[in-house]
């Protein structure tokens, strides 16, 4: 069985850590959802220089024990590696519903990746990278 992990650990710069870059993200951004996921996206100051996007992640008690919560930010984390080069100097928030934890349990890695990428294609195109879009 392969090892599900990922080769090499992101770094936790990409990260959003602190209470005010979520509030800031929850309320200027703007936010796309479907039943399992919801995305926040907001553009950063610093615009006129491309940088990679920084994330974070939400999943609350309502999702389930530390265990399924935990469970559902490791997919996440490991889906959103696959999107990250789509945007450019913006903060995301990734808000987990209770029904991903279903999703999660069902399908794994595969079944997050793909609600994540029905989020990701709905997400305006204005903050998409330009050479991304093919």
């Amino acid at each position: 069985m392969p090892d599900p992990r990922p080769a090499a650990p992101r770094s936790k710069r990409g990260r959003l850590t602190r209470s005010a870059d979520f509030e800031r993200v929850f309320r200027k951004g703007r936010s796309y959802g479907n039943r399992h996921l919801v995305l926040h996206l907001f553009p950063r100051d610093d615009a006129d220089e491309a940088r990679d996007p920084r994330v974070g992640l939400s999943v609350s008690r309502r999702v389930g024990g530390s265990v399924e919560r935990n469970l559902v930010k490791r997919l996440l984390r490991e889906a959103m590696t696959e999107h990250v080069d789509r945007f450019r100097s913006v903060d995301l928030v990734l808000v987990a519903r209770p029904d991903a934890l279903a999703v999660a349990e069902r399908d794994g890695l595969s079944g997050i990746a793909e609600v994540l990428r029905e989020l990701v294609e709905k997400a305006s195109p204005a903050v998409a990278a330009p050479d991304a879009t093919s």
